[in-house]
């Protein structure tokens, strides 16, 4: 890798060197690295571009790194990640895309990444999105990532989705599938600038007694850029699912938030909740007066509210 793709590999997956644990670094549309362990196998798929990781029953405190990196400009692909988690697991999954575009030519990428947990095991999951390229460049950087997540009885999932700058349009489609005793945690961050679009869509079904979801998402749309957040809670059982949505709105943005909760049973518990608004004008003014500029208040505010 060069130094560009080192520099959003750091910024995707934190990584300043060759992580612990299993890993592969794909770098336009080709394998850039790879590493398995004794209890993480990674696999190339034979039929289409991808691979599978097999994570052995019982495996604890073991990571996987997968990220993508795409720097030519015009490079358009599709990947396919399939997770199979063993019984009684507990690892981490830092995957992430970062797209450098110096040309005029659009590049793309779309990841579809499916989990399969198997029972009483938890698996925190981490996906970060970024975009860098030449000042005056006119291709765009897209990703429209699908994530689908199989939870088995009494398993854990956390996924933390971050795309904070430099994308120019997405479409995030997530689907949960729960059984008995399955929990599954969301945190969105996102932002979005310029003339940038973005849309999630959550949806979860609560099908086993005792599943949980909590699905948050938390953004901030500046200049004419456009956000669409879409949560859907399927409650098919004795089950507890919350949806929220926490918005900062500025100059000219627009922002939708669309819920949709569905009880199919008599003991499901549903609620969604959604705020959007501008940056309060007394937080502004309580910094300034400890020597802040507005535009350094402003900003101090966006990052608080985004971690």
């Amino acid at each position: 890798m060069d130094i560009i793709e080192k520099r959003i590999i750091e910024e995707i997956a934190d990584l300043h060197d060759v992580p612990e644990g299993a890993y592969n670094f794909r770098v336009n549309s080709a394998t850039d690295g790879r590493r398995s362990t004794a209890n993480i196998e990674i696999r190339s798929k034979e039929d289409k571009p991808g691979i599978d990781i097999f994570i052995k029953p019982g495996t604890k405190h073991e990571s996987v790194h997968i990220p993508v990196v795409i720097s030519e400009s015009g490079l358009k692909e599709v990947v396919y990640n399939d997770f199979y988690i063993g019984e009684d697991c507990d690892v981490v999954i830092v995957a992430g895309c970062g797209i450098y575009n110096c040309g005029d030519q659009d590049s793309a990428h779309d990841g579809i990444h499916r989990f399969f947990i198997e029972k009483n095991s938890r698996c925190r999951y981490v996906e970060k999105h970024y975009g860098s390229g030449t000042e005056g460049a006119r291709g765009k950087r897209i990703m429209n990532p699908r994530t689908e997540v199989y939870m088995k009885e009494n398993t854990s999932m956390e996924m933390e989705m971050v795309q904070i700058r430099g994308i120019d349009s997405t479409f995030r489609s997530s689907l949960a599938v729960l059984g008995s005793g399955a929990e599954l945690t969301v945190h969105e961050r996102l932002m979005t600038h310029e003339d940038q679009e973005a849309e999630s869509e959550y949806v979860v079904e609560l099908n086993g007694d005792g599943s949980s979801a909590n699905v948050v998402s938390r953004s901030v749309a500046r200049d004419s850029s456009h956000q669409r957040f879409i949560s859907k809670l399927h409650g098919n059982a004795q089950c507890a699912g919350h949806s929220e949505c926490d918005s900062i709105i500025m100059d000219s943005a627009r922002i939708e938030a669309v819920p949709e909760i569905t009880a199919s049973s008599t003991e499901a518990a549903l609620i969604h909740k959604a705020a959007i608004g501008k940056i309060a004008g007394d937080q502004i003014t309580k910094l300034m007066t400890l020597g802040l500029t507005e535009a350094e208040a402003e900003e101090q505010i966006v990052n608080g509210f985004l971690k």
